[in-house]
């Protein structure tokens, strides 16, 4: 039987853990996720109607850019994360033409808030620059899909495929947000706000399912705990 006092060591390891998991700063992939979990929550609410009645067109145009700018800080993040200088293998190519993806929606959130913006400009310097962001993202999670492949029903596998969905969503929402010039009205306005709530949930799930630490890291985190008396650097548990 366990003397109390080991009982006691292996209780607070384990709430130690259980913290860790969804609390855990000196993680980058923690970072990642928080970073994205912000930026779709951005892209999640920014399409409501309500939000608009309530705030106005400028301040709502000023969500969806903030929320860029997070999209763009998580995906950095995960692109140096995942080594900048490494072999680049389908996760690296991911990363990168996710970073770009990032880039074309930073371009795109901000010309949106320029105001008196006829049909062809519009188009030339929002939508054209929001579907490049929406290819982006498809090619990159074309790529994670291909690169979890053999991983299949794993953690990584499912934020691959929430994820995809994600993209796709936003492919469709950029597709419906086109602006007919002859008209001067969007072929589908109420479809290009669905899906890109739709998407940005996606995202919202991906990045919710990051925070947790791996089993591998959470034992990593344990064994350094109660064996060397000392909490595992970044590096020893991401």
């Amino acid at each position: 039987m366990a003397s109390a006092d080991t009982a006691t060591r292996t209780m607070d390891a384990a709430q130690m853990n259980s913290h860790g998991r969804w609390w855990a700063p000196q993680r980058a992939t923690w970072w990642i996720g928080v970073l994205f979990a912000i930026g779709s929550t951005c892209f999640l609410i920014g399409p409501f109607p309500g939000l608009v009645e309530l705030v106005g067109s400028e301040i709502d145009g000023v969500v969806f850019f903030v929320g860029s700018l997070f999209f763009t800080s998580a995906a950095a993040l995960q692109y140096v994360d995942g080594g900048v200088f490494r072999p680049r293998g389908l996760d690296w190519w991911s990363n990168a033409v996710q970073l770009a993806g990032t880039v074309f929606f930073n371009v795109s959130t901000f010309d949106a808030l320029r105001r008196g913006l006829d049909a062809n400009e519009y188009d030339r310097l929002v939508w054209t620059p929001d579907a490049r962001g929406s290819i982006c993202f498809l090619v990159s999670g074309c790529l994670a899909v291909v690169a979890v492949r053999k991983a299949r029903r794993t953690r990584d596998w499912w934020i691959a495929i929430v994820n995809f969905l994600g993209c796709v969503a936003f492919g469709i929402s950029a597709v419906a947000a086109y602006v007919v010039p002859s008209t001067g009205d969007a072929l589908d306005l109420a479809g290009a706000n669905v899906f890109t709530s739709l998407g940005a949930l996606c995202f919202l799930i991906g990045s919710l399912l990051l925070l947790p630490g791996s089993p591998a890291s959470d034992d990593a985190e344990r064994r350094f705990t109660l064996d060397a008396g000392h909490t595992p650097s970044t590096k020893e548990t991401s």
